[in-house]
């Protein structure tokens, strides 16, 4: 039997909504390109002369670099420089120049079909995204080839240690900027942040860790209602999720129903299963914000081992709220992140760390195996021990 909800109701349709003005304003992560690499240079049949190559096209990973920086392209055709013909003097030609295009780390390269062409995960790294055609010689009849032309789609990803997600107005600009150096918007109402904010922590020893800030979440984000698709696919390529919820609970209008602090755990728990499985399976931390308000350690009190235990109270929501696979935070930390108290920050600080490390190291022993020989297990563990004596505690 299927209920029709207002969940199940914004289901039946995807949203498709034209980019907002805010948004194509100060960050842009989606860019589409159209690019043609150089066609071959001409042979020379009476010698037979080689023309020169003509040349390619690639995406270079750049410190500093951003798609609003090639919006200059928009509506213009990107070409490869041609190659060189063949000469009585210089029988094979000069090959055209290449030409690069600067993107930040983290785009993904896709073709008209959808299909991924390749992804720019470091600086200096490079994609070939258009060849040159070959220069005139006896295969081709000594005429040169035309380059591949193409319509390329750039579309970015942040790459961050740590994903701040949680509905709007729960405290997640608050966390971003008392934490690091990033300055978001704050306010006293949902959607201040109205994109993506990167800030970065550093700790006394001087290691940095990324947290990326997301607009927040509601419910039907995962068929792109409200800012749906455009900022979940940030969290494809972090480490570690970092839930922040209000405990007074969110409606975000008088129109929309209201949620309760747990209901708010398990719609976005939904939301993320919806969009993508996989997201589940990552490390994950839930921190209780405004415990500083009327009856939050009441409330609290009454939903802790729930929080623990979530399957265990699915049977109790609605059928459209539940999920198939609940998630199992590693840490639930209660916070009241407004009035900065230094050993709530240090503490969650350190836990933040502490859980970054432990993904770090399941994931290397996934990746070695039993592969390890002697030294590099000796070496890991020499690491591991000075990671242990430098880390940031706890007075």
């Amino acid at each position: 039997m299927v209920f029709l909800t207002r969940f199940l109701g914004y289901a039946a349709k995807e949203i498709k909504q034209a980019p907002r003005k805010y948004l194509r304003r100060g960050f842009l992560d989606s860019f589409t390109l159209q690019v043609k690499a150089g066609t071959g240079g001409c042979g020379l049949p009476k010698y037979g002369g080689i023309g020169g190559r003509g040349g390619n096209i690639y995406v270079v990973g750049t410190e500093g670099a951003s798609l609003i920086g090639l919006k200059k392209y928009k509506d213009k055709k990107i070409s490869g420089e041609n190659g060189g013909n063949s000469l009585a003097r210089g029988l094979i030609g000069a090959p055209g120049k290449d030409l690069e295009i600067p993107v930040p780390r983290g785009v993904t390269v896709y073709d008209a079909n959808n299909a991924v062409i390749g992804e720019v995960d470091q600086d200096n790294s490079k994609l070939l995204v258009a060849s040159g055609g070959i220069g005139g010689c006896e295969t081709t009849g000594f005429s040169g080839q035309k380059g591949q032309h193409r319509k390329i789609v750039l579309d970015l990803k942040l790459i961050a240690d740590v994903a701040l997600v949680g509905f709007p107005n729960a405290g997640k600009s608050t966390m971003l900027k008392t934490f690091s150096n990033a300055k978001p918007k704050v306010a006293d109402y949902p959607f201040t942040t109205v994109k993506p904010h990167l800030g970065t922590v550093t700790y006394d020893d001087l290691r940095q860790i990324t947290i990326a800030d997301l607009p927040g979440l509601i419910e039907g984000a995962h068929i792109n209602i409200g800012m749906g698709h455009k900022f979940l696919k940030h969290l494809d390529r972090t480490k570690l999720l970092v839930f922040v919820v209000d405990i007074q609970g969110f409606r975000l209008s008088v129109r929309h129903s209201f949620r309760n602090c747990l209901e708010t755990v398990v719609l976005l728990n939904k939301e993320l299963e919806l969009y993508k499985p996989d997201l589940l399976n990552m490390h994950s931390i839930l921190i209780i914000n405004k415990m500083d308000t009327p009856d939050a350690d009441k409330k609290f009190k009454e939903i802790e081992s729930s929080l623990h235990d979530l399957p265990s109270i699915l049977d109790k929501m609605p059928e459209e709220m539940r999920p198939d696979v609940p998630l199992h935070f590693n840490e639930i930390i209660t916070a009241s992140l407004k009035s900065n108290n230094p050993d709530e920050i240090n503490k969650i600080k350190e836990r933040i760390r502490i859980n970054l490390d432990k993904q770090a190291e399941e994931e290397f022993e996934k990746q070695q195996g039993t592969t390890m020989t002697k030294i590099e297990t000796d070496l890991y563990e020499k690491i591991k021990r000075h990671n242990t004596r430098v880390a940031p505690t706890l007075v």
